[in-house]
């Protein structure tokens, strides 16, 4: 009995020893991890998220710690030196760049789309919305669903005497840069109007309604019947909210895809600083909001091992990343692209 008793409290011995051990051993595993943090843009959120946990999976020692605040909230992180790195739909003015001691590293990381989200009773599907109708919309001169402009494109579809409610951003936001500066290239009011930037003097109105983020103005149209709102395709997809088929320059009905996003894109041509813009994109299959979004990262940093986890990083998004991005609703950069961004990425010391 002794004998068991003595043995049995070694075994316990034993196994404190090891947990202690252990706890020694994790212990200086996070003691040794690099730690990456960055704030901005909630429109690659999902995507981006997805990429780091995989990211620091494959690699246990560099934590990346991303917050999605909005585009202007990140770039003002990144230039307080808040971050190690940001992230931007509106990539960064030349104003803002000399703001960054060192100099500043653009890199278009995906892109994708942004669609008009709407809910109305009965939950139709394939609202067709032109390019007369939509800026009206958002400008508070089309009050009504069943106003005779947007009964013209959908004589399928039983419009209701209900209220619009819009549904805008209430922070400084890429995806707003990159919406009304294609309102702006599409409607001369608009332009002479709101006009664009990350934050715009809305129209006074009480069905105009703001609410935080991606996510929130999401949530906002679910939860509020008659709502339309602009949210990047990746949200929608994940909420299951109705999307408009928007009309593109060609004169065509185009639903957000993949596909529709990729033609939109084909058009692009990257200048040195990497900085290119879609308004109004050409071609017939062309989705007519697409965007590329950016990571931002300074050239020359404090510390050089941050600056080589943050190459690591980079290289892995480019590879590894790309491969579930049209999975998430987002738009996989072409070879030719990944390439200038890989070559670019090197700038980072």
């Amino acid at each position: 009995m002794k004998k068991s008793i003595r043995s049995t409290c070694r075994f316990i011995t034993l196994l404190m020893i090891m947990a202690v051990c252990i706890s020694l051993a994790s212990s200086a595993v996070f003691a040794d991890q690099m730690r990456l943090v960055g704030s901005g843009a909630s429109f690659p959120y999902p995507l981006y998220s997805t990429w780091f946990k995989m990211f620091s999976k494959a690699n246990p020692d560099i934590l990346v710690d991303y917050q999605a605040k909005g585009s202007g909230a990140g770039i003002k992180d990144f230039i307080n030196k808040t971050t190690d790195f940001g992230a931007s739909d509106a990539a960064m003015t030349d104003e803002q760049m000399a703001q960054v001691e060192g100099g500043v590293q653009l890199l278009p990381m995906t892109a994708g789309t942004i669609v008009l989200a709407y809910n109305l009773p009965g939950n139709p599907k394939g609202l067709k919305l032109s390019r007369d109708v939509y800026p009206k919309i958002f400008l508070g001169e089309i009050k009504k669903w069943n106003d005779p402009l947007i009964v013209k494109d959908n004589p399928n579809i039983k419009l209701p005497d209900l209220d619009i409610t819009v549904v805008r951003r209430a922070d400084s936001s890429g995806t707003t840069f990159v919406f009304t500066q294609h309102l702006s290239a599409v409607s001369e009011a608009w332009k002479k109007g709101p006009g664009h930037g990350t934050t715009v003097n809305w129209p006074s109105s009480d069905k105009i309604v703001a609410a935080p983020k991606n996510d929130g103005v999401t949530a906002t149209i679910k939860q509020t019947p008659g709502a339309i709102g602009y949210i990047e395709y990746g949200y929608a997809m994940l909420a299951k909210v109705n999307m408009a088929e928007l009309q593109n320059k060609a004169g065509k009905f185009i639903m957000p895809s993949e596909k529709s996003g990729e033609a939109a894109l084909a058009q692009a041509t990257f200048p040195p600083d990497m900085r290119v813009w879609l308004p109004d994109p050409e071609g017939a299959d062309s989705y007519p909001i697409a965007t590329y979004t950016w990571m931002l990262f300074r050239k020359k940093n404090d510390n050089p091992q941050k600056a080589a986890a943050m190459r690591k990083m980079v290289n892995y998004c480019l590879t590894e990343g790309q491969k579930i991005s049209g999975k998430m609703g987002y738009i996989p950069l072409p070879p030719n692209v990944v390439e200038k961004v890989s070559k670019a990425a090197e700038n980072i010391q």
